[in-house]
Protein backbone atom coordinates (compact mmCIF):
# COMPACT_ATOMS: atom_id res chain seq x y z
CA UNK A 1 0.00 0.00 0.00
CA UNK A 2 1.61 3.28 -1.11
CA UNK A 3 2.24 6.12 1.31
CA UNK A 4 -0.10 8.43 -0.63
CA UNK A 5 -3.08 6.07 -0.08
CA UNK A 6 -2.85 6.29 3.71
CA UNK A 7 -4.35 9.03 5.88
CA UNK A 8 -1.44 11.50 6.34
CA UNK A 9 -2.33 12.31 9.96
CA UNK A 10 -2.28 8.65 10.99
CA UNK A 11 0.96 8.05 9.10
CA UNK A 12 2.68 11.04 10.71
CA UNK A 13 1.49 10.03 14.20
CA UNK A 14 2.77 6.46 13.77
CA UNK A 15 6.04 7.59 12.16
CA UNK A 16 6.61 10.03 15.04
CA UNK A 17 6.24 7.15 17.53
CA UNK A 18 8.80 5.12 15.58
CA UNK A 19 11.19 8.08 15.28
CA UNK A 20 11.18 8.48 19.07
CA UNK A 21 12.88 5.08 19.27
CA UNK A 22 15.83 6.31 17.18
CA UNK A 23 18.35 7.96 19.50
CA UNK A 24 19.81 10.28 16.82
CA UNK A 25 16.45 12.04 16.47
CA UNK A 26 16.32 14.27 19.55
CA UNK A 27 14.90 17.76 19.96
CA UNK A 28 17.54 20.37 20.87
CA UNK A 29 17.45 21.91 24.36
CA UNK A 30 15.89 25.10 23.00
CA UNK A 31 12.96 23.27 21.37
CA UNK A 32 10.80 23.56 24.51
CA UNK A 33 10.76 27.34 24.38
CA UNK A 34 10.74 28.22 20.68
CA UNK A 35 7.84 29.12 18.39
CA UNK A 36 7.63 27.26 15.07
CA UNK A 37 7.40 30.48 13.08
CA UNK A 38 6.81 34.23 13.16
CA UNK A 39 3.09 33.71 12.60
CA UNK A 40 2.66 31.77 15.85
CA UNK A 41 1.98 33.44 19.18
CA UNK A 42 3.13 30.63 21.48
CA UNK A 43 5.34 27.52 21.39
CA UNK A 44 3.57 24.23 20.56
CA UNK A 45 1.59 22.65 23.41
CA UNK A 46 2.36 19.11 22.27
CA UNK A 47 5.52 17.76 23.92
CA UNK A 48 6.27 15.50 20.91
CA UNK A 49 5.98 18.22 18.26
CA UNK A 50 9.61 17.76 17.18
CA UNK A 51 9.02 14.13 16.21
CA UNK A 52 5.80 14.97 14.41
CA UNK A 53 7.51 17.72 12.42
CA UNK A 54 10.33 15.30 11.56
CA UNK A 55 7.81 12.68 10.38
CA UNK A 56 5.92 15.29 8.34
CA UNK A 57 9.11 16.47 6.64
CA UNK A 58 10.10 12.86 5.91
CA UNK A 59 6.68 12.26 4.32
CA UNK A 60 7.07 15.45 2.30
CA UNK A 61 10.44 14.25 0.99
CA UNK A 62 8.80 10.93 0.06
CA UNK A 63 6.01 12.58 -1.94
CA UNK A 64 8.27 15.10 -3.69
CA UNK A 65 9.51 14.13 -7.15
CA UNK A 66 12.43 16.54 -7.13
CA UNK A 67 14.89 17.74 -4.47
CA UNK A 68 13.30 19.98 -1.86
CA UNK A 69 15.16 22.57 0.20
CA UNK A 70 14.70 24.53 3.39
CA UNK A 71 13.11 27.48 1.59
CA UNK A 72 10.26 25.40 0.13
CA UNK A 73 9.67 23.68 3.47
CA UNK A 74 9.58 27.06 5.25
CA UNK A 75 6.79 28.06 2.87
CA UNK A 76 4.91 24.82 3.57
CA UNK A 77 5.11 25.21 7.36
CA UNK A 78 4.29 28.93 7.43
CA UNK A 79 0.98 30.56 8.25
CA UNK A 80 -1.06 33.73 8.58
CA UNK A 81 -0.13 36.14 11.35
CA UNK A 82 -2.78 38.03 13.28
CA UNK A 83 -1.54 41.62 13.21
CA UNK A 84 -4.30 43.26 15.24
CA UNK A 85 -6.33 45.78 13.27
CA UNK A 86 -4.10 45.38 10.20
CA UNK A 87 -4.94 42.67 7.65
CA UNK A 88 -3.46 39.24 8.21
CA UNK A 89 -0.28 38.50 6.30
CA UNK A 90 1.47 35.23 5.39
CA UNK A 91 4.82 34.52 7.06
CA UNK A 92 7.13 31.58 6.45
CA UNK A 93 7.95 29.00 9.13
CA UNK A 94 11.18 28.69 11.10
CA UNK A 95 14.19 27.75 8.98
CA UNK A 96 16.32 26.69 11.93
CA UNK A 97 13.89 23.95 12.99
CA UNK A 98 13.66 22.59 9.45
CA UNK A 99 17.44 22.72 9.01
CA UNK A 100 18.07 20.79 12.24
CA UNK A 101 15.43 18.18 11.32
CA UNK A 102 16.97 17.67 7.88
CA UNK A 103 20.44 17.35 9.41
CA UNK A 104 19.15 14.67 11.78
CA UNK A 105 17.49 12.80 8.89
CA UNK A 106 20.80 12.99 6.97
CA UNK A 107 22.66 11.64 9.99
CA UNK A 108 20.51 8.48 10.22
CA UNK A 109 20.55 7.99 6.43
CA UNK A 110 16.89 8.76 5.65
CA UNK A 111 17.72 11.70 3.36
CA UNK A 112 20.65 12.96 1.33
CA UNK A 113 21.62 16.26 -0.30
CA UNK A 114 21.55 16.28 -4.08
CA UNK A 115 21.24 18.47 -7.16
CA UNK A 116 19.06 17.68 -10.19
CA UNK A 117 19.38 20.30 -12.89
CA UNK A 118 18.48 23.62 -11.30
CA UNK A 119 16.84 21.99 -8.26
CA UNK A 120 19.06 21.69 -5.21
CA UNK A 121 17.98 20.16 -1.93
CA UNK A 122 17.29 16.88 -0.20
CA UNK A 123 15.72 13.67 -1.42
CA UNK A 124 14.66 10.60 0.52
CA UNK A 125 16.94 7.56 0.44
CA UNK A 126 15.80 3.94 -0.04
CA UNK A 127 16.31 3.46 3.72
CA UNK A 128 13.88 6.31 4.44
CA UNK A 129 11.40 4.95 1.88
CA UNK A 130 11.44 1.49 3.45
CA UNK A 131 10.93 3.07 6.91
CA UNK A 132 7.73 4.80 5.73
CA UNK A 133 6.60 1.77 3.70
CA UNK A 134 6.84 -0.48 6.78
CA UNK A 135 4.73 1.98 8.77
CA UNK A 136 2.22 2.17 5.91
CA UNK A 137 1.77 -1.62 5.95
CA UNK A 138 0.90 -1.57 9.65
CA UNK A 139 -1.79 1.10 9.10
CA UNK A 140 -3.89 -0.78 6.50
Amino acid sequence: MPVLDVNPNKLIEKAAEELKKIKEIQPPAWAKFVKTGISKERPPLDQDWWYKRTAAILRRLYTSKKPIGVSKLRTKYGGRKNRGYKPEKYFRGSGSIIRKVLQQLDKIGFSVQTKKGVHKGRIITPKGMSFLDKITKTLK
